[in-house]
């Protein structure tokens, strides 16, 4: 098994778990919102959902390494790069993770430490969101030359679903940006919920509401996730 092929199981493991990860937090998100339940009961399903949501944040950082490393090891640059070209781009990518795990232990701990790595993974994504979606334009509406230099001269296939492809991949980032913005009301919310003991209207609004309107997000990240996948496999308009 060659650098190429464990870059390739890599990334399909990371395809099912995000997929798999996000459901299981959709599915217990739930019942966090269900007034009629206890405290204690809702506490637990935030417990689960909160747990399987670091999949998903985990494979959303790795994607991007490992969808390079197709990139580089594979067919659709030719022998434009070196293998170690990945060795910057997976100290990167794996940095990045640090700060995400990071985030995700500290539980919306508020020390200076964390808001400058919350803020930092935030400017990353904003940088990752630009990258992707403009280097996939560029392949996907580009002209015949524009893909071609981007592709490689040397590379005798359509590299336009593959622009899709990373296009994709930057708008499932802002689609989990959008759902950071809309979740906001939520913690507010929910510590009132914990500390009172009991539910109140305008709780319910701040919970419910919260994950209710994040849900849209949640679903343009799956629309963009399964399209990933079946671009990869279909690969239109290629001739490798």
């Amino acid at each position: 098994m060659g650098l190429l092929e464990v870059a390739l199981v890599l990334h399909v493991f990371l395809l099912v778990y995000w997929l798999g990860g996000d459901l299981g937090t959709f599915y217990s998100s739930r019942y966090v919102v269900k007034p009629d339940l206890s405290v204690e009961a809702r506490s637990t399903a935030l417990k689960i959902m909160s747990f399987c949501d670091v999949f998903p944040r985990i494979c959303l950082v790795l994607f991007l390494p490992s969808g390079i490393s197709l990139l580089v090891l594979g067919p659709y640059s030719g022998d434009r790069f070196s293998a170690w070209v990945l060795v910057p781009v997976w100290i990167a990518g794996l940095v990045w993770l640090w700060m995400v795990v990071t985030e995700y232990r500290s539980h919306g701990a508020a020390s200076e430490r964390l808001v400058w790595i919350r803020r930092l993974d935030l400017w990353i994504r904003y940088a990752v969101i630009a990258g992707t979606v403009g280097f996939g334009l560029a392949l996907l509406i580009g002209s015949d030359g524009v893909a071609s230099a981007l592709a490689g001269q040397d590379v005798t296939t359509n590299p336009r679903w593959l622009g899709l492809k990373i296009a994709l991949y930057g708008t499932a980032i802002l689609a989990g940006v959008l759902i950071r913005r809309d979740l906001k009301p939520f913690g507010p919310a929910w510590v009132g919920l914990v500390t009172s003991g009991q539910t109140t209207p305008e709780l319910e609004a701040g919970i419910g509401g919260a994950i209710h309107r994040s849900e849209r997000w949640v679903y343009i990240i799956w629309v963009c996730v399964i399209g990933a996948a079946i671009l990869g496999i279909i690969k239109p308009g290629a001739t490798l």
